[in-house]
């Protein structure tokens, strides 16, 4: 007779269970916001005991740091394609805030800079991912500046004021208000095109083609 007994579960790697575990984190953060990045919230999901959570993050806190770098480094190699002329990737960068695919990574940023007020590590987190998008946005610049597809400007002043006008925008991103006039809309690319003195509309052009 057959036994009726179910199979053992395989038991994951500790590796593998921990990178579950933060994509499930990840998953919250940019859904949920970071403050619903809890044990149990974490565990439900994934259909197992908080207490495993907590076996690979005793501290929810650094649950909630690494959860955040998961998220913006994901995030990140969506805004910034490695592939292109200078001018193409940085026309998808102001395309992908233009057509919204950049609101979850928005809000995501903006939640944690008010939650860094209340949680020091998380601080010191948002500079390193800050220092690690404005490398990439200057990378672009230097590139252009080299080819020159964009004026002979600074790269680290110009990926800084480009930057401040995302943030700038990203602020509005839980408004109710209409946000589509044309001012609002193509803030990012306004601003990118003034600091690299391309003509109004490069950006957009070259996004289409």
């Amino acid at each position: 007779m057959e036994s009726s007994a179910s199979p053992p579960r395989s038991r994951k790697a500790p590796e593998e269970r921990r990178e579950e575990i933060l994509s499930e984190a990840a998953s919250i953060a940019l859904e949920e916001g970071l403050e619903r990045i809890t044990l149990r919230a974490v565990a439900t999901r994934l259909g197992v005991r908080p207490g495993l959570i907590s076996h690979y993050f005793p501290a929810a806190e650094d649950l909630v740091d690494e959860a955040f770098v998961r998220a913006a480094t994901i995030e990140r190699e969506r805004f910034f394609p490695a592939d292109g002329s200078p001018l193409e990737r940085l026309a998808h960068f102001v395309h992908h805030i233009e057509t919204g695919a950049s609101l979850p990574l928005a809000r995501l940023w903006l939640n944690a800079r008010h939650l860094s007020r209340f949680i020091p590590s998380l601080e010191a987190t948002l500079q390193e991912q800050d220092a690690l998008d404005r490398a990439r946005l200057r990378a672009i610049i230097e590139d252009g500046v080299a080819s020159g597809d964009f004026a002979a400007v600074d790269p680290e002043a110009a990926s800084i004021r480009i930057l401040i006008a995302v943030d700038g925008g990203g602020s509005y991103v839980n408004s109710t208000d209409d946000l589509s006039h044309p001012a609002h809309v193509h803030f990012v690319a306004d601003v990118t095109e003034w600091t690299l003195s391309l003509a109004p509309g490069t950006l957009g052009a070259v996004a289409k083609s």
